[in-house]
């Protein structure tokens, strides 16, 4: 019997060459590089994975190292692929895609079904989570996974089922169906009120310390349409979102716009009272469902669910 010879050095050499030609980076990297060009900001990447956005920003550097390329300029505006970022993120991507893909159908499923619903940050975490129960009640038993997100789901990377934005009218995605345009309402805490005292006009109003979320937008357009001339620039700190800016109220930093959906509970608690008496409607909410479910009687019971309990909502005290 002969003996089998040992390869080649040469061969050896072909073999570890491929090995390394092949190498991965690390996919955590990849990973924080994929959520900060889809989501086009360092910090929105963070929210999305769930770490900070400093480890978000020092995934991506260290993917840049790795590859010696610069795959993502930072700005003012956000997060911008260079030339060899946007060929990389095209092939992360759809790789992602195929991941996820598969993994839906890995998972176990219950035999009612899931329904993975995305919200506002403000509606999922102080209106729908406290009606974790009577949403599974009239979903007949249906797994419920609730996300609080400020972006639109990837439909065709199976991220959500449905999704409940927020927006002007205009501008709905395509395929989405309108809720509610909720009134928007000044409130502070009762502890600010009792220290500051209640303003007794808008004018007033607009030169105290107001909360504002990503921008002064908001506050500003709500002045504008409760007819209200500005005479000065709003001032008062700047939060990421809906939710942080009344946690801020509650907490007694100053005065933040809100609605029933969103502070309704604190309101009837006693906890943040409703300054002046205005009837304000600026943008609202809308579903949106990922193609294919739209007749799904789940989805549509939750349709009908979230139609009838916003609207009661919306009723309460007015």
């Amino acid at each position: 019997m002969k003996s089998r010879a040992p390869p080649s050095r040469s061969r050896k050499l072909s073999d570890d060459i491929l090995l390394e030609s092949l190498k991965l980076p690390p996919l955590v990297m990849v990973r924080a590089f994929e959520a900060a060009a889809r989501t086009g900001s360092m910090r929105k990447a963070a929210d999305d994975i769930g770490v900070s956005h400093t480890v978000i920003s020092r995934h991506v550097r260290n993917l840049e190292s790795w590859a010696g390329r610069k795959l993502l300029v930072t700005g003012p505006r956000g997060t911008i692929l260079t030339q060899e970022g946007a060929i990389f993120y095209r092939a992360v991507s759809e790789a992602f895609q195929i991941i996820a893909a598969a993994a839906v159908e890995l998972r176990p499923r219950t035999r009612r079904g899931m329904l993975r619903i995305w919200a506002m940050p403000g509606l999922a975490t102080r209106w729908l989570a406290p009606r974790l129960s009577e949403i599974e009640r009239t979903m007949a038993g249906a797994e419920i996974v609730l996300r609080a997100i400020d972006r639109l789901p990837d439909f065709a990377k199976s991220e959500a089922d449905v999704m409940i934005g927020f927006g002007s009218r205009e501008d709905l995605p395509a395929g989405a169906s309108w809720l509610i345009s909720p009134r928007m309402f000044p409130v502070a805490s009762k502890d600010w009120i009792m220290g500051r005292g209640q303003p007794k006009d808008l004018i007033e109003l607009s030169k105290l310390a107001l909360i504002h979320e990503e921008s002064r937008h908001q506050w500003t357009t709500w002045f504008k349409a409760a007819g209200c001339k500005l005479e000065r620039q709003l001032r008062g700190p700047l939060l990421w979102d809906a939710n942080m800016a009344i946690d801020a109220a509650l907490a007694g930093q100053g005065i933040v716009l809100a609605s029933r959906l969103t502070a309704g509970q604190e309101i009837d608690c006693g906890k943040l009272v409703e300054l002046l008496r205005t009837d304000v409607r600026l943008n609202g909410y809308y579903l949106h469902i990922r193609l294919g479910r739209s007749r799904d009687p789940v989805i549509q019971r939750l349709r009908t669910w979230l139609e009838h309990g916003l609207r009661n909502e919306e009723q309460r005290h007015y």
